[in-house]
């Protein structure tokens, strides 16, 4: 016998709650009314928004009609999942400024927290799906020309004299931001301090001739356009690089390296207003299921997944020391120290122009 779950507008679904009801088929109705009329919907048609940064896109392209098909099976309801792509930080100001999305997969932890700051999302809203609500991870790597002409091996090889640099704009970009964070970390975390650090960093960033909006822009300078002799991008940026025959030669996965941890929260004030909140945790949800998680390490996401990850590790280069946003106090810390108004960034900015 399942028990009924019920649902009190305006709260969350606990994650064990929302396991029972969906697989029991409670979440969005079931069969239709015998009242209706034999050509009556179970359930009306329904549509959610996901939001989410640039590089997304592949994945996504594949794991949503799969959703789709399972809310169906489950519910009997029609969903339609919309997808919105864009550099993190846009997208980010597109929700605070509006947009309503029931769903949002952003580049950073750090976005989500503006989205909290706003009111637009709960308090706590890491502990409300697994694995802290990420469902990706990636690390920093480095594309080189064909056969590393540069000989860039390790991250203080950027400060090389006469070495021109591709990366995104850290005002914009999520991935620009976890680039500069990899840059920072690479001094500190090996025991250098923050002065050596900014040093580094700021050296690094002289050699960068012009700031795209976002990874997907960036890399598109440096393989389509030939521009620049590195790229700093995402892991799994480079390994659909390779796989569209773009990348030549491999690419060197620097260590120590950055977690690059991609979290999914749901936009609480957008579902309770829109009546879409069951629907939207089940998309959530789903995301770090196996179906999903494989999907994205297929598309060259490491996934956050275990057992998932047991089975595809091998398919990734292994880094001997990996550090994330903790490492810097978190994300509301990393926000105001390094890319806030009158943050280490503008003034790198201002003094690398």
């Amino acid at each position: 016998m399942v028990k009924a779950v019920v649902v009190v507008p305006g709260r969350r679904l606990p994650r064990a709650l929302l396991a029972v009801a969906l697989g029991s088929g409670l979440l969005g109705g079931c069969a239709p009314s015998p009242n209706k009329g034999a050509d009556s919907k179970a359930v009306a048609d329904q549509q959610l928004l996901l939001v989410s940064y640039a590089v997304t896109k592949a994945p996504y392209d594949r794991i949503l009609p799969l959703f789709e098909a399972d809310w169906k099976a489950r519910t009997g309801q029609a969903l339609t999942v919309r997808a919105s792509y864009g550099p993190s930080g846009v997208q980010t100001r597109a929700i605070l400024d509006g947009i309503e999305a029931d769903v949002a997969t952003l580049a950073m932890a750090g976005d989500v927290e503006k989205l909290q700051e706003a009111q637009l999302v709960q308090p706590g809203w890491q502990q409300e799906l697994p694995y802290q609500s990420n469902i990706t991870e990636s690390v920093v790597v480095f594309v080189t020309r064909k056969g590393n002409p540069q000989a860039i091996k390790t991250w203080s090889d950027l400060a090389k004299p006469g070495l021109a640099m591709i990366t995104a704009n850290p005002k914009t970009s999520g991935g620009a931001r976890w680039n500069f964070l990899g840059l920072w970390g690479s001094v500190t975390q090996s025991g250098g301090t923050d002065a050596q650090a900014k040093t580094f960093v700021s050296n690094v960033y002289r050699k960068v001739d012009n700031l795209p909006k976002d990874s997907r822009e960036a890399a598109d300078l440096f393989l389509k356009r030939g521009i620049g002799d590195v790229l700093l991008t995402y892991e799994n940026e480079a390994i659909l690089a390779k796989r569209e025959g773009l990348l030549e030669s491999p690419f060197v996965v620097p260590s120590p390296n950055i977690r690059i941890e991609g979290p999914v929260v749901v936009v609480d004030r957008n579902v309770d207003r829109r009546g879409t909140r069951k629907a939207a945790e089940a998309l959530a949800t789903y995301l770090s299921g196996p179906q999903a998680q494989k999907i994205f390490a297929e598309e060259g996401f490491r996934p956050v997944n275990p057992a998932v990850w047991a089975q595809v590790k091998d398919r990734f280069a292994p880094v001997s020391k990996l550090y994330g946003a903790s490492a810097f106090g978190g994300w509301a810390k990393i926000n105001s120290t390094f890319f806030g108004k009158g943050a280490l960034w503008d003034q790198l900015f201002a003094s690398t122009r």
